[in-house]
């Protein structure tokens, strides 16, 4: 008798646990009702009584955008009309015409266009203007989106109308739209006698194919050592990372690992094909817009000291998504897990979790990071994405080259240039002359540019303290002064920035030329992170030191 008592009376507090997850469960589950009942409520109200008629497609999909944002920027809702983008992310397929359209101040202008596709194999140049899309006149409407215009089923026809640099009359360009394949791998070769690289930006659906077919090419092309630049890659597919460190990391080893709330959804993956390669050298160029599948792929290469990371701080994006299907043929992209990368570290950056007062989210701080260790030992640590092995500098920009960018002017001027220079010589030999550059400079003379130096944003801060202390009198003629002494000339800037602004001109006129592969042979030469990653391998044993535990 008292060895059942002692039974009951431990199972009292299983019971009453599951009694209380239960009642929370419950709980919570009417709370969910309550509310959307009232949100019910509140919008037949507001549809039958608002002074205005109301979208209710567009203001729902307002009401979930903003719930749904308030939790973290990756758990996002697709629309029924949103599903074609959706799909285009996950496969890098849409079924278009292959270019990108920028739409502003009235003015729908081509800025690229893909190679072997409709655009090109019609002949849309960078810089044609449309006017017209199946005779619908959209010149003047700023809010148009003419990507779901010109996007339609594969073999069906459009027919756009073109302003084009240096004709006085409008062109019409037929086009039959096709299946446009966006590919991950924009670019790849050798750059130098036996270094290889691989451009890779994006992980959709054909990602690791893609760098497989690309990494045994360039061994057939006698590759000793690889660069991976997965600088600007935004992330993707996580299967598209786990293939793709497989690559260089054997069979059987962990890739990277999953846990969220629900526990059956916590998973540890690893390589299940043989590698590729698992001793060639490899440099892998990281930045701080290098996420997601992007950091995993480069934290497995760091974790098992298979290659240097060379380049700045990657975003710390540590959170999984997962599609599900939602009813009317909708879709919701939901943050379900962290990943962990094979050192046990999971880099997120920002932690959504406890957001401030004004609901704005800080970063994870130095003090609350963990350190952790890679295969030979080699100090990392959590929290704040990758740091590479070899940090460079992040490049930056001069006002005026920010403010000539801005306002478009080297596109304008490169578009003018292609027009008068039907041919020029091949992407890496191409560069500008002094004349040229002198022409450049002379056509931005009644052209539209301002901006403002951080010795004058320095200086205007000056004086508004001064203003604000009451001891602008005493400064007054000195700051004038130097106001007048280091104001800023344009004509002086354009020959003091020459270097910067010829390089970044050169290299937008060889775009309109050679599209995206020429502009990526052309950076070559003036790139620090490829210039960092050849240096290296020239010294092996630093690249291995570089590898060892300090």
């Amino acid at each position: 008798m008292r060895k059942y008592l002692r039974s009951f009376w431990l199972a009292i507090p299983v019971v009453a646990g599951i009694a209380f997850v239960s009642f929370k469960q419950d709980d919570r589950l009417f709370e969910i009702a309550r509310n959307l009942d009232i949100y019910a409520t509140l919008f037949k109200e507001l549809n039958a009584y608002y002074v205005d008629e109301i979208n209710p497609n567009q203001l729902i999909k307002t009401s979930i955008d903003n719930m749904l944002r308030s939790l973290d920027p990756y758990t996002v809702y697709y629309a029924e009309d949103d599903i074609e983008d959706y799909m285009t992310m996950t496969t890098g397929k849409y079924n278009g015409i292959g270019a990108i359209i920028s739409s502003a101040e009235g003015k729908h202008t081509v800025m690229m266009v893909y190679e072997d596709t409709p655009a090109q194999k019609a002949g849309l140049q960078l810089g044609d203007e449309i006017v017209k899309i199946n005779g619908v006149d959209i010149s003047t409407r700023e809010d148009f989106d003419t990507g779901k215009l010109l996007k339609g089923q594969t073999q069906s026809n459009v027919t756009l109308t073109l302003k084009r640099y240096g004709n006085t009359k409008p062109l019409e360009v037929s086009l039959n739209r096709d299946i446009v394949k966006v590919t991950n791998v924009p670019y790849y070769g050798m750059i130098s006698e036996d270094v290889g690289y691989i451009d890779l930006k994006d992980f959709t659906a054909t990602a690791s194919r893609e760098v497989r077919n690309a990494f045994q090419e360039l061994k057939g092309k006698g590759m000793k050592s690889v660069v991976l630049d997965l600088r600007d890659n935004p992330g993707g597919l996580l299967n598209m990372a786990i293939e793709i460190s497989n690559i260089f990391i054997a069979k059987g080893e962990e890739i990277v690992s999953t846990k969220g709330k629900v526990s059956e959804w916590n998973k540890t993956y690893t390589a299940y094909n043989p590698a590729l390669d698992t001793e060639i050298p490899v440099i892998v160029l990281t930045n701080n817009r290098s996420a997601s599948a992007a950091e995993i792929v480069s934290g497995v290469i760091q974790d098992y000291d298979r290659g240097v990371l060379i380049g700045q701080r990657t975003y710390g994006k540590g959170l999984v998504q997962t599609t599900r299907d939602l009813s009317f043929n909708t879709k919701m992209k939901i943050t379900t897990a962290k990943y962990y990368i094979p050192s046990g570290r999971c880099i997120q950056a920002i932690d959504y979790s406890h957001r401030n007062d004004d609901g704005s989210v800080g970063k994870i701080p130095d003090s609350l990071m963990t350190e952790f260790k890679t295969k030979n030992g080699r100090i990392v640590f959590d929290g704040g994405g990758i740091l590479p092995d070899i940090q460079t500098e992040k490049e930056t920009y001069s006002p005026l080259a920010t403010s000539l960018g801005r306002n478009r002017l080297f596109f304008d001027y490169a578009v003018k240039f292609h027009f008068e220079h039907p041919t020029i010589k091949p992407a890496k030999e191409f560069s500008l002359s002094d004349a040229d550059y002198a022409a450049f400079t002379k056509w931005l003379g009644d052209k539209e540019y301002d901006y403002t130096t951080q010795v004058e944003r320095d200086l205007n801060d000056l004086e508004a303290s001064a203003k604000k202390e009451k001891s602008l009198e005493v400064i007054e003629d000195q700051l004038k002064a130097l106001k007048s002494k280091l104001s800023h000339s344009k004509d002086n800037d354009l020959q003091i920035f020459k270097p910067e602004i010829k390089k970044i001109l050169e290299e937008e006129i060889i775009k309109h030329y050679y599209l995206e592969k020429g502009l990526r042979e052309a950076s070559f030469k003036e790139d620090p992170e490829v210039k960092a990653a050849l240096a290296l391998f020239k010294e092996p044993a630093r690249y291995n030191d570089l590898l060892k535990k300090k």
